[in-house]
């Protein structure tokens, strides 16, 4: 799920820094055959510059990306979209890295959307890149639509599409093959349970499910293949973007969590607000994901704080209720504090 909003910081063995947004972490083992599922969103540029990048630095794509022949593309238009949404929003604005995320998957939902697979079928994808674009303009009047840029977009993807060929594939049966064949899958989404489109901090989330639901929606493998879910969390919690954050740290010790945790976006570069850990929240997480097992990162970090709290429950900051789960109402959420 997700796209080029989120990414993962690598080290290699030798040291060497990886920031990677579409391509798979897996692509630094050689061992590894990389899936991009077809609950993604795929940015075409974007994909193919971060191929260009690890192969410049010694790390071989070839024949190890297959990407999904029922993803989503995710055009620039999308992206533009994206920042005239954000500016319509004025104060209420959602934190969206302007990626173009939310509208390629807006396009899916509606269903006029365009997949990988009908790159194979140009005389189409030019008649379906022409509605979509046109739909975008009558919506937007910051977004000028004209032949020039159309035909620009069209060669373009021509291009693409000779390029992306080797790399496309029904993932889906390739995916299941290797159940089958009882290999090792290691599935990697963008950012976590709370941003999940369903059972996150609506509408302060991402635009798909990064909950363990979205490993069977995302690339086509049952429920019934899954085994044990390991929830990985941090000491404390993090979030980038607007939203609700009942134990967030304000002020310099905010700060201090910040720096020591290194707690700056990949894609963004900017610093995620930092707080205590939420034992609400990561309850409610265990009971949507059904993980068998926590993996508590970063508690380094902590190492220099003299003291360390935990948000242990809500209440409710006029009588005192206790609230017994994580609130779906936000204005619910604006009347409750963390107890420590």
């Amino acid at each position: 799920q997700g796209g080029a909003n989120a990414g993962h910081t690598i080290y290699n063995a030798e040291g060497k820094k990886f920031a990677l947004h579409l391509v798979p972490s897996g692509i630094l083992n050689e061992e590894t055959l990389c899936i991009i599922g077809n609950g993604a969103v795929v940015h075409l540029p974007g994909l193919f510059q971060e191929i260009d990048g690890l192969e410049s630095n010694g790390v071989s794509c070839e024949g190890r990306i297959l990407v999904s022949d029922r993803a989503h593309l995710l055009f620039d238009f999308h992206q533009v979209v994206d920042g005239l949404r954000e500016a319509e929003l004025g104060n209420s604005l959602i934190g969206t890295t302007k990626r173009g995320i939310g509208p390629c998957y807006s396009s899916k939902v509606i269903r006029n959307g365009i997949r990988v697979c009908d790159l194979r079928h140009m005389d189409t994808f030019v008649q379906k890149l022409d509605t979509l674009m046109r739909d975008a303009a009558s919506r937007f009047e910051g977004f000028k639509y004209n032949v020039d840029m159309f035909n620009k977009e069209v060669d373009r993807y021509k291009k693409f599409s000779e390029r992306l060929d080797p790399f496309i594939s029904d993932t889906v049966h390739v995916i299941n093959e290797s159940i089958l064949e009882k290999k090792s899958i290691l599935v990697e989404g963008g950012q976590a349970t709370m941003l999940d489109i369903d059972f996150g901090t609506y509408p302060f989330v991402t635009s798909s499910s990064p909950s363990a639901g979205g490993i069977c929606t995302g690339l086509g493998i049952a429920p019934r293949c899954l085994g044990d879910i390991i929830g990985v969390v941090k000491a404390y919690t993090t979030r980038v973007g607007s939203g609700p954050f009942p134990t967030e740290i304000l002020g310099k010790s905010g700060d201090v969590l910040r720096v020591a945790g290194m707690e700056f976006g990949t894609t963004t570069g900017r610093p995620r607000r930092c707080g205590w850990l939420d034992i609400v929240a990561l309850k409610y997480c265990c009971q949507i994901n059904g993980f068998s097992s926590l993996n508590l990162t970063k508690l380094d970090v902590l190492s220099e704080l003299s003291e360390i709290k935990l948000g242990i429950s809500y209440r409710q900051k006029n009588d005192g209720e206790k609230v017994e789960s994580f609130p779906a109402d936000l204005h619910l959420m604006e009347q409750t504090q963390a107890c420590f």
